[in-house]
């Protein structure tokens, strides 16, 4: 297996595959469930898919949990490609368009057109594998670089993990002569589909889920025990992930403009609170695992807010069933290429850590 699915769309501070594929490979059997409480785009779903898994992922993020309902789509290039031609085929003309210079600049007139009448689609409904997977793959081509000869994604230059906000974008754009490309949509689509489904063999088994993993009632479709807990919160400080991904909200039915809320995710304003937060995420895992189950948390720093990640993980972690079993040394973002900028150059990544913890 090619393992290919997994990129099927970008997302920033994303882990390697490795991570939960190794672990899952050395140390689970078969039948397990497997839970990631901050899903992000999926990576851990999509590890316990390879290894025939069942997998639940929670994330407050409506962009990543439509990543994710990908990673467990059980579809094929075909049925994607006759379903994007469906929704075409029925729908001509979008109720609406968003107006204004970035969207001018963005995308050219014809592609814009058909992305409101996916979104308009979608919105309605999605509910469908075929749909699912179809929705990442336009997800995952919204926004990046031009291409020289044959244009793999929509929009004007942009990163391919985040959104640029529409007046840095404009200044970008205006300032190199660049416009948007002129895409055959449906062609663009059928080469993503045969890329990211075409080897997919196995069979996805699990769910996705919307929702705040500190309240318990996100974990409410979880029917199973769970044996495996495979996760990387949120770095203490980095809380920006809806503005990120705002362009890819707006498609999924938000806003035509940045969102800055922050609602679902852990609280950034001490790091108590932060520990707190989490430590109601350990408790609610540790309500749907069965005794013994295992909990590995990748976690690190960023620049901004100098921190003892180890000790910040050892604080959330107290007054809970989880015991700590061993911590590894992980290297740093840049070694998994998780983190990719292609307006600016990032600053250098900070050492993460591993941390395995058992239920008791």
């Amino acid at each position: 297996m090619s393992g290919a699915l997994n990129g099927v769309c970008p997302y920033f501070t994303m882990f390697p595959l490795s991570f939960p594929q190794g672990i899952l490979k050395r140390y689970a059997v078969s039948g397990e469930t497997v839970l990631d409480p901050f899903a992000g785009r999926g990576t851990t779903l999509y590890a316990a898919r390879c290894r025939g898994m069942k997998a639940y992922g929670v994330d407050s993020n409506p962009v990543a949990i439509a990543i994710s309902e990908a990673k467990l789509a059980n579809a094929t290039p075909k049925n994607i490609v006759v379903e994007a031609e469906s929704i075409l085929s029925e729908l001509k003309a979008p109720a609406s368009l968003p107006s204004g210079e970035f969207w001018e600049w963005a995308f050219s007139a014809s592609v814009l057109n058909v992305l409101c009448r996916f979104r308009e689609s979608f919105t309605e409904d999605c509910r469908s594998d075929a749909r699912k997977a179809l929705r990442a793959i336009i997800l995952g081509a919204l926004h990046g670089p031009l291409g020289k000869k044959i244009h793999s994604y929509f929009s004007n230059q942009c990163p391919r993990t985040y959104a640029p906000k529409p007046r840095y974008a404009l200044n970008f754009w205006k300032a190199r002569n660049l416009f948007p490309p002129k895409v055959d949509v449906i062609r663009l689509i059928q080469r993503r589909a045969e890329r990211f489904y075409s080897e997919e063999r196995t069979i996805a088994h699990g769910q996705a889920i919307l929702g705040d993993s500190q309240q318990r009632c996100a974990f409410d479709v979880v029917n199973t025990e769970v044996s495996w807990v495979i996760t990387s919160p949120p770095y203490y400080g980095l809380r920006t992930y809806t503005p990120d991904q705002w362009l890819r909200n707006w498609f999924l039915g938000g806003p035509a403009g940045v969102d800055y809320s922050s609602v679902g995710q852990l609280p950034h304003s001490s790091r108590d609170e932060f520990c707190a937060g989490l430590r109601k995420v350990w408790q609610n895992c540790a309500a749907v695992s069965k005794p013994g189950c295992r909990m590995v948390i990748r976690f690190g720093s960023i620049n901004d807010r100098q921190i003892d990640a180890l000790a910040m993980i050892k604080n959330s972690l107290a007054d809970t069933l989880w015991r700590i079993v061993t911590r590894r040394n992980a290297g740093s973002a840049l070694h998994g290429r998780r983190q990719a900028d292609h307006f600016v150059r990032a600053r250098m990544p900070i050492t993460e850590y591993d941390i395995w913890t058992v239920k008791r």
